[in-house]
C-alpha cells in the first residue's frame, strides 16, 4: 500500500521560510517522480515544484528563487523549503509521486496534504 505522509505546514508570517517534508511508504519512491502540489482555496491544484523521471527539477514561475525541493533517497523523503513566504503561498500542499507504468502509463498518488498560511 502507497502511502505518502506530509508534515511541517503551519502558521508564518510574510517573508519567513518553512520546511515541509513528505514520508513516502514502500517501493514507490523509488520508481517515481516525486513532487509538490499546492491548492488554494477557490482555485485549482498546481505544480509548486517537482523532479522529473530524469531527475530535474521543475518548478513553478511565482516560486523560483524562493522554493527548493530535494530528497532523500535513504530515507524516502522528499523536502520543500520554502523561504521569503507570501499571502499568495497560502494554500494546502499536497506531496505527489508519480509512478511511470507500461506503455508511457503514469499513475499518481497523493498526502493528504498540509495547511500552510502565511500572514502577519
Amino acid at each position: 500500500q502507497v502511502q505518502l505522509v506530509e508534515s511541517g505546514g503551519g502558521l508564518v508570517q510574510p517573508g519567513g521560510s518553512l520546511r515541509l517534508s513528505c514520508a513516502a511508504s514502500g517501493s514507490i519512491f523509488s520508481r517515481s517522480a516525486m513532487g509538490w502540489y499546492r491548492q488554494a482555496p477557490g482555485k485549482e491544484r498546481e505544480l509548486v515544484a517537482r523532479f522529473t523521471h530524469e531527475g530535474n527539477e521543475n518548478y513553478a514561475d511565482s516560486v523560483k528563487g524562493r522554493f527548493t525541493i530535494s530528497r532523500d533517497n535513504a530515507k524516502n523523503m522528499v523536502y520543500l523549503q520554502m523561504n521569503s513566504l507570501k499571502p499568495e503561498d497560502t494554500a494546502v500542499y499536497y506531496c505527489n509521486a508519480e509512478e511511470k507504468l507500461l506503455f508511457g502509463l503514469r499513475r499518481d498518488y497523493w498526502g493528504q496534504g498540509t495547511q500552510v498560511t502565511v500572514s502577519s
